[in-house]
Formats: structure tokens, C-alpha cells, sequence
């Protein structure tokens, strides 16, 4: 366990503690978040929550499996009330295990394309980001990357750079895979992708678009936020990077690239439910989507959300239309196929 984490739960016990009434007095509104969203882009928005409600928000953080681990733990007493986190397949995984309840909500389902959440309304995706392509603009041709099938095949043996196996965004993108073509074409793709390897996975998504600025590999698989925050940022050495190194958007099944979600679903066992509701409907507004794709560089959910700059500049591409919930199903599918292929 982290320092973070077991500081924010020794935090989050004190906020949590306690009865709705304290020295005779009915305690504020209040909601308990279970964030793997670890961006401190999000804080204003928890600000401007509490302003418009009145309802405090006790924020608990740890990366997604530390959560669902705590949420198990605290079993039927569990203070959780909402759950968020970044990847479907997170949500998914809670789903399975019971974490999460259906929500009816005519907000949502009017705010969230059905593709981006579960058809039982166990999790709303409020956020979209792609996984595509870092490429070398001085050695590959944009045709050369706009199909994932591509990625694996003979004219990348060597020069792709990837990271490890058990990222759970490379999970998701092999279990859209499976769930398009099936789990033969998705092994051999898997196959490929291991041969086509320019080193053994190593770092996040930004080490690898970094390894394309290097020289050490062509292409890369990275979200699309981290690359567009590194041409934003403040970092030079980053923003040079990204002067020959591009990013792609590659085809699957020739219907568009691979999209995955920042979202969130309702606790179980959740004791402030209604307040729960409230601020998971909150994040899928307009104003918290056009706040995250400006500062956390996501692309927003809603279409009639326009990309806020510096994510305007990159959306203008097809997003695939396969629904969350099919591909996060295939992560047990996804993980054994990458171990049986090698991909550590």
C-alpha cells in the first residue's frame, strides 16, 4: 500500500466516522467519493459541487484495485457512496464484484451516449479518451498507422514501443480486439504486437512517446490525453518531442479508433445514494466535461459538448462506436491471450 493511499485512508476514517447527527444537530449533506482520479484539475469542480448543493464531499483516493480492495473489505458497511475512476475495465472489475449499483437517472441516460455506460446503469462513462498512435513523422506515413492491424504486422518488427501487459488500457484496447474480430485474429494481432516490440514494456504512456522522440522505436500505443498535455505543457523537452513525433488515430475494423471512458457508478451499498446521483449527474454536465477536456485534456462524452482548446485540435477523428461494457467483459480473455503471446 502506498504512503498516499494509507494516508488518505487514515484521513478518510475521520471524515467518514460518525453518525448523521452530531451533538444533537443534523449534520450537513455530505458524500463520500471513492477517486482513483488522482488529477488535481478535479479539485475546483468538487469546489463548485458544494457550492451549488451545499453537499460536502469527503474525497478518499487510491488507484482503482486499492479501492475496489477497500470497498470488498468494508463489505455491507461500507461508507463509499460514488466510485470513480479512469477505464471502463476499473468499472467493469466492481461491477463483477458487486461494488456498484444500478442507477436510473433521465439526466444521465439524456447526457451519456448508451455506447459510454452500462446498459444496467452501473457505471456512466462522463469522459472519453482514445488509445491510438505516437508516431515518427520522419519515418512513418499517417496511412501507416490507420489500422491496429497494422501495428502488428512485418513493417513494425523492432520498432514499436509499448508498456507492460497488465496496464489496463492495453487490456481494454485487446479485449476491443477480441470483441470486433474474435479471439483468433486478436491472438495473432497480440503475436504481432510482441514480435514488433522495440525493447521489453517498461514506464507509462509518456515514457514511450518520449522513446519515439529518441529514437528508440517508430511508433507507440499511448492515450490520447497524455500526448496532448505533453505538446501543451509546460515541459519543453516534451513539447520539442512532439514537433516530429505525431499522433495517429488508427482504425478498428475500419469503424474507428479505440475509445475508453473516465467514469464513475453509485456504491452498493452507498448511504448518502441520492447525493451520490447527484454529483456523478454533476460530472456529466457540460460545464465539468468542458472544465476536464481543458485541464485533464480528455476528450468530453457528450456530444453536444464542443472540445474546449488544446483538445479541439485533435478531435476531429471517428470514434469507435463499441459499446464500454462489451470489451471491459473481455479483460479475462484480453490477460490471457497477452500472457500466452509473451507481452510481460
Amino acid at each position: 500500500m502506498s504512503i498516499r493511499f494509507a494516508v488518505s485512508a487514515l484521513l478518510g476514517a475521520v471524515l467518514l466516522a460518525g453518525c448523521s447527527e452530531r451533538n444533537g444537530e443534523t449534520a450537513a449533506p455530505e458524500v463520500n467519493l471513492y477517486s482513483a482520479r488522482r488529477y488535481d484539475s478535479d479539485l475546483p469542480l468538487y469546489e463548485r459541487f458544494t457550492q451549488e448543493t451545499g453537499i460536502k464531499i469527503n474525497r478518499i483516493e487510491g488507484n482503482a484495485d486499492q479501492l475496489i480492495a477497500r470497498m470488498k473489505s468494508e463489505g455491507a458497511n461500507s461508507p463509499a457512496d460514488l466510485f470513480i475512476t479512469a477505464d471502463a475495465g476499473a468499472l467493469w472489475r466492481a461491477q463483477q464484484a458487486g461494488l456498484l449499483q444500478p442507477v436510473q437517472s433521465e439526466t444521465l441516460d439524456a447526457r451519456i451516449p448508451a455506447n459510454l455506460r452500462d446498459p444496467d446503469g452501473h457505471f456512466y462513462g462522463y469522459m472519453r479518451r482514445a488509445r491510438v498512435v505516437a508516431y515518427d513523422s520522419s519515418k512513418v506515413r499517417p496511412e501507416g498507422i490507420d489500422d491496429y492491424a497494422k501495428l502488428a504486422g512485418p513493417r513494425f518488427k523492432g520498432k514499436l514501443c509499448v508498456r507492460s501487459s497488465d496496464s489496463i488500457y492495453n487490456l481494454s484496447l485487446v479485449g476491443a480486439i477480441i470483441e470486433a474480430e474474435g479471439p483468433e485474429k486478436a491472438g495473432a494481432w497480440v503475436r504481432g504486437i510482441v514480435a514488433n516490440m522495440a525493447r521489453p514494456p517498461e514506464g507509462g504512456d509518456r515514457d514511450q512517446i518520449r522513446a519515439v522522440g529518441a529514437g528508440v522505436c517508430e511508433i507507440s500505443l499511448t492515450n490520447s490525453y497524455y500526448y496532448i498535455r505533453m505538446a501543451n505543457g509546460d515541459n519543453a523537452g516534451d513539447r520539442k518531442v512532439t514537433e516530429h513525433v505525431k499522433l495517429g488515430f488508427p482504425s478498428l475494423t475500419g469503424q474507428g479508433a479505440h475509445i475508453n471512458i473516465s467514469g464513475g457508478g453509485v456504491a452498493a451499498n452507498a448511504p448518502n445514494r441520492e447525493n451520490a446521483v447527484r454529483l456523478l449527474e454533476f460530472f456529466a454536465s457540460a460545464e465539468a466535461q468542458r472544465h476536464i477536456a481543458a485541464n485533464n485534456n480528455e476528450f468530453p462524452a457528450s456530444p453536444d459538448v464542443a472540445p474546449p482548446a488544446p483538445v479541439d485540435a485533435y478531435a476531429d477523428f471517428t470514434p469507435n462506436p463499441m459499446a464500454v461494457s462489451a470489451f471491459a467483459a473481455r479483460q479475462p480473455e484480453a490477460q490471457s491471450l497477452m500472457s500466452e503471446a509473451g507481452w510481460r
